[in-house]
């Protein structure tokens, strides 16, 4: 009888052992064939999207440049999409596939990531930027531009040098025109018949006599 019981319990733990040893069994495969989308938009495909699979140890796939991918992986697999400029999505191929495929449509969203600010400055020390910052030449603002373009000096030069308009032209036609319309009946008097014009005349060549004569002194 002990015989008996010894070799029921030696059953037992061997189909205790094998029970927890068991091989898991392995999930069935899936060709998983799809396409990646942008989810901001209507059917606008995401290129060259890294497709890597949680379930299987990591495993990497990419999608072409039109957002095509088709490769094998296993029911209830989770899968993780990720791309430059666009939030991570996760999925997970449904169990009972029909036909051992699965085709789906993936849709990322676009995600907007805001960097910090990052300047970058010529100087190595604080002495060299003292010394670029005191010597700087400021441009002149808004005001300062203004009082200089209203100096005189600016508008004289600025009046001899630049050409006239066809405005200053017909301006001083129209005066030339009013003038002759005003004096056309009356007498143009003449300047050799002026004694004050003789005045400034002989006056003009005695300065001009003495300015020589002082020039040739020296």
């Amino acid at each position: 009888m002990k015989y008996l019981f010894g070799i029921l319990l030696l059953f037992i733990a061997t189909g205790v052992y094998a029970q927890q040893h068991e091989k898991p069994q392995e999930k069935p495969l899936v060709q998983f064939t799809g396409m990646v989308y942008n989810a901001d938009s209507i059917r606008v495909a995401v290129p060259y999207v890294t497709i890597t699979n949680i379930s299987q140890h990591n495993q990497v796939y990419i999608s072409n440049y039109e957002g095509y991918f088709s490769f094998v992986a296993h029911e209830r697999d989770t899968l993780l999409f990720t791309s430059i400029g666009f939030a991570p999505t996760r999925m997970v191929i449904p169990v009972n596939v029909t036909n051992k495929s699965y085709i789906a449509e993936v849709r990322i969203k676009p995600q907007i990531i805001n960097l910090p600010t990052f300047r970058v400055f010529p100087w190595a020390t604080t002495d060299e930027f003292r010394k670029d910052f005191l010597s700087m030449k400021l441009a002149d603002d808004d005001l300062e531009i203004a009082r200089k373009n209203l100096e005189r000096a600016t508008s004289t030069a600025a009046f001899n040098s630049l050409p006239r308009d066809g405005q200053e032209i017909q301006t001083g036609w129209a005066q030339t025109e009013h003038l002759n319309l005003m004096n056309q009946h009356s007498l143009t008097p003449n300047p050799l018949l002026n004694p004050i014009a003789w005045g400034s005349l002989i006056k003009q060549i005695s300065d001009g006599d003495k300015s020589r004569a002082a020039n040739s002194g020296n």
